[in-house]
Parts: structure tokens; C-alpha cells; sequence
């Protein structure tokens, strides 16, 4: 399966986080789509509608595991996705900015 390093993501890359609500309120990485896995296949069609036409998706969760299944998902779909390995500790890790629901400092639940 494809997967990126967080230092190799750039400002403007398309962002996919698929933790489940109470995660993303905790923090997430700004600008990022939140569709949760629970629900993933029933929004498809919303997370069609965000998604670049012909850019590539970085799917992203806590560790890695569920943006994995994500990714495989899409892959099959014919979308050009990859898994951001280590996911949101990563993230937090490599000092990304993580926010909560309300744009304040968030914390990676």
C-alpha cells in the first residue's frame, strides 16, 4: 500500500482524516476533510465532491491502521491515495499544528 511521510507532506495537499468524531474535536491537522470511517462509505459522495479531481489524497488517523483500510478502499475506487504512516501522533510529533473543533490548540486523542 502507498504511504507518505508527514515531513513529505506540503501545505495544500489534500488531507483525509478518518477518526472518529471525539478524535477530531480533540485536534486534527487544519484545512483537513473529517468523513469518520464508521460512516466513510455512506459520504462517499461528500468526500467525492471535496476531493481533488486529479491530486492525490492523503488519508490520515491516529496511528495508521483505519487511514490504511481507507486508502485500500480508494485505491479500488481508482483514486490515487496514500496512507500517512504514523498518522496523527506522527503528525503532532514532526510539530504540525494540530487544532480543535473550535480553531483553538488542540491535542491527538
Amino acid at each position: 500500500m502507498p504511504t507518505v511521510e508527514v515531513a513529505d507532506l506540503k501545505d495544500g495537499d489534500f488531507l483525509l482524516d478518518v477518526r472518529e468524531d471525539d478524535e477530531w474535536q480533540a485536534g486534527h491537522a487544519e484545512g483537513a476533510l473529517h468523513i469518520p470511517i464508521s460512516e466513510f462509505v455512506a459520504r462517499y459522495g461528500e468526500f467525492t465532491e471535496a476531493a481533488p479531481q486529479d491530486g492525490r489524497v492523503h488519508v490520515i488517523c491516529r496511528s495508521g491502521g483505519r487511514s490504511a483500510q481507507v486508502t485500500m478502499y480508494l485505491a479500488q475506487q481508482g483514486i490515487d491515495a496514500v496512507n500517512v504512516d504514523g498518522g496523527m501522533h506522527a503528525w503532532a510529533a514532526a510539530g504540525r499544528p494540530v487544532v480543535d473543533d473550535k480553531g483553538q490548540s488542540g491535542f491527538v486523542l
